[in-house]
């Protein structure tokens, strides 16, 4: 993420804006909720909702201003799918999406609808930038979930049957994608 904001700066810093006004975004969107999931294992829809307007605008903008820069690096073209700049971002929220959404088909007691609403809006960011970080956001994800469920079962805290807030590893992952792969 630093190396595309990097490449932002000198191509469009309107897109270098948008982009940082989209993380500072994540990151207070992220905080609420990962202290609600926390506390009543809830992602409100109020907070959810709107943060596909929110990062969708700033990202899809963002996208399309690196891209029709006067010389676009290839910082730009993560967002840009089949030769349509911006349609990553699409793609990576609409995939994510559904994904999540086969997994709440596949076992409904083990996800719940607004880790599939959540999983739309991670996939705009990782989309953003590409399908590795897609890829690699949810594997942290899960890996992270799993890690922390496998430290409940050893302290004796849960059992298998216990239910676990998935949202903050979803926002972990996703930011641990967004900082650590470079762009």
């Amino acid at each position: 993420m630093i190396r595309r904001l990097s490449d932002l700066w000198t191509d469009s810093p309107i897109g270098f804006w948008l982009v940082v006004a989209a993380c500072v975004y994540f990151v207070v969107t992220a905080v609420r909720l990962t202290v609600i999931d926390v506390r009543s294992h809830l992602l409100p829809d109020r907070i959810v909702f709107p943060a596909y307007a929110v990062a969708g605008t700033l990202l899809l903008a963002a996208a399309l201003l690196a891209y029709f820069a006067d010389a676009p690096t290839e910082g730009a073209s993560a967002a840009v799918l089949f030769g349509v700049p911006g349609l990553g971002v699409i793609a990576g929220g609409a995939v994510l999406w559904l994904f999540y959404f086969v997994l709440r088909l596949v076992h409904p007691p083990g996800m719940g609808f607004g880790d599939v609403k959540l999983a739309g809006v991670l996939g705009l960011y990782l989309g953003y930038l590409g399908w590795s970080h897609i890829f690699a956001g949810t594997f942290a994800a899960f890996l992270l979930g799993g890690l922390w469920s496998l430290g409940i079962l050893v302290a004796r805290r849960g059992t298998l049957s216990s239910a676990i807030p998935f949202g903050p590893f979803m926002l972990a992952g996703a930011a641990a994608a967004m900082l650590i792969l470079p762009a």
